[in-house]
């Protein structure tokens, strides 16, 4: 049985800067990075933006070159799952039967997509876009696509959505809520980017619900509505969530259900065990202590540092300001704080002119700012989420005067 000092499962953002931070705190134990895709650690935003539009090459969203791996002696072990978890022997078993025991083990899988449970869900030309194989296999299928049609209005749906118009094609967006963006963002941010993407020739529909995929010699040729109407499809691209990656950890006894729980230090409840990332249930201070799973780069990136001052002897506790990004068309979306509960918005700027902010208050503090082409507001804004600024709504809306200059108190 092969040994290592610290093995990391799962080779996305999280793990790889497990390792990163490792080798940058001295670490010298033994590191192995086992990922179940055959490429090595790459970056995941731009799967439904450049990559997909063809604007950034593979080797360009690498998170490291291949030999930086090498040269710090951070073993990986690629194409390989990790099925099972012995947490008294201190040891994993990957698919293929390999066993491997650890001092140390950080779970970092992420999750795989939610998929549609209706008939033809599996037809060919049904994608989701998770890993860089998903971007590829619809990029390949592109030339003879007409008729596209987007399942789901969150931000990978609405990407993919963007990109897809870029090359020309016809695309219906299904929303089963009553906007886009509905679990993320206020009314006034959604109903910006449905008007927006109907502009740039996307049929928006809302409140819908499909019913199944029609295919015709095994491939999708349509998609079916709860209405009984169908909707031509050449490709269908299925943005409804992901599943937390974490069965091998509960079968072990991890407490969890929707992700694994973590404490403030990012430790399972088994011992020498941590989870990062989207697949982790933590509590955090800027959902007001509620637990929940943040599916962010800077979340993973943010609890590996925390894992790795634990790993070398230096602990630490998870405190840092959630933010998030999306690219459509020529609008930038930066979001720093959670607007989860917000009870209060305060516009400040001018949608028509593409350029504004979103300001969510919660109980009179600032809790979250979407800020659309507007880099000031989201790079000042990030304080007043930080200390839960109490600030005026008139103040805040005034756009003439700049966010760093507005008098506040923390809540």
């Amino acid at each position: 049985m092969q040994q290592y000092d610290v093995v990391i499962v799962g080779a996305g953002h999280g793990g790889a800067q497990t390792a990163i931070a490792l080798r940058q705190a001295k670490f010298a134990g033994s590191i192995l990075l086992i990922g179940d895709e055959p490429d090595p650690p790459y970056e995941r935003p731009p799967l439904s933006k450049e990559y997909l539009a063809g604007e950034k090459s593979f080797e360009r969203i690498l998170i490291r070159p291949e030999s930086f791996w090498r040269d710090r002696a951070i073993v990986t072990a690629l194409g390989h799952a990790v099925t099972t978890v012995d947490a008294a022997a201190h040891r994993v078993t990957t698919a293929v039967g390999c066993s491997i025991g650890y001092g140390t083990l950080v779970w970092a899988t992420g999750g795989s997509p939610r998929r549609l449970d209706c008939a033809g869900h599996d037809l060919a030309g049904v994608h989701t876009v998770r890993n860089r194989a998903d971007a590829d296999r619809m990029m390949a299928e592109l030339d003879g696509v007409r008729d596209a049609v987007v399942i789901g209005g969150g931000y990978i749906g609405l990407e993919a959505a963007a990109v897809l118009t870029k090359f020309g094609k016809q695309v219906v967006l299904l929303e089963a809520q009553d906007r886009v963006l509905a679990r993320v963002a206020g009314e006034a941010l959604s109903r910006f980017y449905e008007n927006e993407h109907r502009a740039h020739g996307v049929d928006v529909r809302l409140n819908v619900a499909v019913d199944c995929i029609v295919g015709m010699n095994g491939r999708v040729a349509a998609v079916r509505l709860a209405d009984g109407a169908e909707i031509a499809a050449d490709l269908v691209i299925v943005g409804i969530g992901i599943v937390p990656a974490v069965a091998p950890l509960l079968a072990a006894g991890a407490d969890g259900g929707n992700g694994v729980a973590v404490d403030a230090a990012c430790r399972t409840s088994l011992p020498d065990v941590f989870a990062i990332g989207d697949c982790a249930l933590h509590a955090n201070d800027f959902a007001d202590g509620a637990t929940i799973r943040l599916e962010s780069v800077q979340n993973a990136n943010d609890q590996a540092n925390v894992v790795a001052h634990a790993i070398v002897g230096a602990p630490a506790s998870y405190h840092a300001v959630p933010w998030f990004w999306s690219n459509q068309y020529d609008l930038k979306l930066q979001t720093v704080g959670l607007s989860t509960g917000f009870d209060q918005t305060v516009l400040r700027g001018d949608p028509p002119a593409r350029s504004f902010s979103v300001v969510y208050l919660k109980r009179g503090r600032v809790v979250a700012l979407d800020c659309v082409n507007a880099v000031k507001d989201y790079v000042q804004g990030r304080k007043l989420v930080e200390g839960g600024a109490v600030i005026t709504p008139a103040a805040l809306a005034d756009a003439a005067v700049p966010l760093k200059d507005l008098a506040w108190e923390g809540a």
